[in-house]
């Protein structure tokens, strides 16, 4: 049986530079309505943007707000994984984060990269 295809998106950037951190939700809104199963990583200051009201009021011009496209990707069933030393290093918790993100280390990205159809990093 053919494994269905995977993409993994790694998230740097944080609300404070609003192109970049939507343009890798506008990806992965793309990938889960083609049916292509979706992983997200933040990585650094994108952390932030998963956290409860971190996506408040962040939105590129020509784009949809990016508290509408986190919405979307839960409801397809995208994966949002922030790791767990940019989280510490931020002083933020599991408890300041979206519901249902999975927090993750190093070992777990490497699994879901080297899985993946493809990569895409912002």
């Amino acid at each position: 049986m053919d494994q269905p295809e995977k993409l993994v998106i790694i998230v740097t950037h944080g609300p404070d530079e609003p192109e970049l951190a939507t343009l890798p939700f506008v990806m992965a809104t793309g990938a889960l309505v083609s049916d292509i199963q979706v992983f997200m990583a933040f990585q650094g200051e994108g952390v932030r943007l998963i956290t409860k009201g971190g996506a408040d009021g962040v939105q590129a011009e020509a784009f949809p707000p990016l508290t509408e496209l986190i919405e979307t990707i839960g409801e397809f069933g995208g994966l949002l994984a922030p790791c767990s030393p940019c989280l510490e290093n931020r002083d933020l918790a599991e408890s300041d984060l979206l519901e249902g993100v999975e927090v993750i280390g190093a070992a777990r990205l490497v699994t879901e990269v080297t899985s993946a159809t493809a990569t895409l990093n912002y």
